[in-house]
């Protein structure tokens, strides 16, 4: 109840933020009951839209609604960005432009977090520090200074108080996702309980910038030596929980095509980096990072492609990038029964579903795309297109997909700012199929059932001390079974699933007692 009233307040100025924005359409158009429908006439009373919305696209009304609510909401739309199934892919388009800026904090506080985190003054930790911040979010912002060992460094410090901040605010979505799922039937499709704890558990990781830091080393890691993608290497020393320390690095932004073409740089040539780059961290390595708008990719004096910010990252397991790489190829080769295929044996579309159709649907929304000019062909679009048809298949979510289809449309802006002749996806094709050819090849199998008949080997002790275990446990108590499953054998004994049970239950205590 306390909770009730806490809320009622906030939610009243939040309606009434989002209606003059003319932005309550993914409730008004859910067919919600009449007292809903009630209660927002009766919330929304006076709060009429604002001249300057009336042109704009639905998504754009709704990013300007959730920029003016604050940084809780900024989140959310950033999340939502990232579910074209749920909000479509226009909506999903517009929440993707939300900036996630906000004014810096006092350096006092930023300065006084530093020494609350590691315990000393601030002078025994950095030989200077910036008081300017170079760069502010609604989670954290960024100073520079200079190590002890006179080693130039970005500090990434948290907002005070950010995380009972954002505890409040996810509460109250929390609060509201419940009654959306309780009270509009038609916005269950949205699973707004679902958003909101992804989201939840989204801002949970950025709330610890030691999982940050551990993020951008294990990225720096994977291109050690590569002279065309560099991340900044981590300062564990002076990096906790509220605060991350890396090695300051300098550069042009990518998207500031003059300053790059001034400095000598080869546009043509920075875009197949980019696109090789990516490739590497989605296929070769299952990692990559999720948050590629132009100011977190600088570019340095000889051309290489600097990475900042890793508080999103993606992971993609072997197998998914298989299925990723055959559905790509099958795509740009126009094969959709292979396209089919892939989605039917990576259980992404219920066996149940017919294979044909689903390759007649990945036509339908492939050909308008497949059809353009190359420089304009769009795959990140292609398969938010794919994801619209979730609800007719069946087909099951995929989170991690949703992410790289959300960070392969970034990329693509990127790309084509840069060079809008060039398409990336074209450039990264030939990558992909050799990286499928050795991937699939009997020697890479072969490498690969040895290493997880190594890993089985690894296991044998613990395997060996849990038979033992059980072994020991039938020797002094017996086999015992449920007395349910007791009650259904006794009472059906001279039916032959009575003797199948107990011809298992035999088998299972012999095998046992012979190993």
């Amino acid at each position: 109840m306390i909770r009730t009233f806490r809320n009622l307040g906030r939610v009243t100025g939040i309606v009434r933020t989002i209606a003059r924005h003319d932005a309550l359409f993914l409730l008004t158009e859910s067919s919600p009951p009449f007292y809903v429908k009630s209660g927002l006439a009766l919330i929304t009373f006076g709060a009429r839209p604002t001249p300057a919305v009336a042109s704009l696209r639905k998504g754009e009304k709704l990013a300007l609604a959730l920029q003016k609510l604050g940084p809780g909401f900024i989140k959310l739309g950033q999340a939502l960005s990232v579910r074209s199934d749920l909000v479509g892919e226009e909506i999903a388009d517009d929440l993707a432009t939300l900036q996630d800026n906000l004014p810096p904090f006092e350096t006092s506080a930023a300065r006084q977090s530093i020494e609350d985190e590691f315990g000393k003054p601030l002078d025994e930790i950095f030989a200077s520090f910036d008081d300017t911040a170079v760069a502010a979010a609604s989670i954290a912002q960024v100073h520079f200074a200079t190590t002890t060992e006179d080693l130039p460094v970005a500090v990434k410090i948290l907002r005070p108080g950010i995380e009972m901040a954002f505890a409040r605010e996810l509460d109250l979505l929390h609060w509201l996702a419940e009654i959306v799922e309780r009270h509009v039937p038609q916005a269950r499709r949205l699973r707004p309980i679902e958003v909101i704890d992804t989201l939840a558990e989204t801002v949970a990781m950025e709330m610890d910038l030691r999982l940050e830091a551990a993020a951008g080393d294990e990225l720096r890691i994977n291109f050690e030596g590569d002279e065309r993608f560099n991340v900044p290497a981590m300062d564990w020393t002076r990096t906790g929980r509220r605060v991350l320390t890396s090695e300051r690095i300098s550069g042009v932004p990518i998207d500031e095509i003059s300053a790059l073409e001034n400095a000598g740089q080869d546009i043509e040539t920075l875009v197949a980096n980019m696109a090789r780059a990516f490739f590497l961290q989605v296929f070769r390595d299952g990692f990559f990072h999720a948050d590629l708008h132009p100011g977190n990719l600088l570019v340095d004096d000889d051309g290489a492609i600097q990475a900042v910010d890793f508080g999103i990252m993606g992971r993609l397991d072997k197998q998914t990038r298989y299925y990723l790489a055959e559905m790509m190829i099958g795509f740009l080769t126009a094969d959709y029964a292979k396209v089919a295929a892939v989605h039917f044996r990576a259980g992404y579309v219920p066996s149940t579903q017919s294979e044909e159709a689903f390759a007649q649907a990945a036509r339908a929304i492939a050909e308008p795309i497949l059809g353009l000019p190359l420089k304009d062909i769009s795959l990140a679009r292609l398969l938010a297109q794919l994801f619209t048809i979730t609800e007719r298949f069946e087909m099951q979510t995929q989170p991690q997909l949703l992410l790289l289809q959300k960070t392969m449309l970034v990329a693509e802006g990127v790309g084509r700012r840069l060079h809008p002749d060039t398409n990336m996806w074209e450039l990264a094709k030939p990558l992909i199929e050799d990286w499928m050819e050795d991937a699939l090849s009997p020697e890479a199998k072969a490498a690969e059932v040895m290493v997880e008949a190594g890993r089985l080997i690894e296991r044998l002790p613990t395997l060996i001390t849990d038979m033992n275990d059980g072994v020991a446990t039938l020797a002094r108590d017996g086999l015992k079974l449920h007395p349910d499953t007791i009650h259904a054998m006794s009472g059906n004994r001279k039916s032959a699933r009575w003797r199948w049970w107990a011809g298992a239950a035999i088998a299972v205590g012999l095998l046992i007692a012979a190993t």
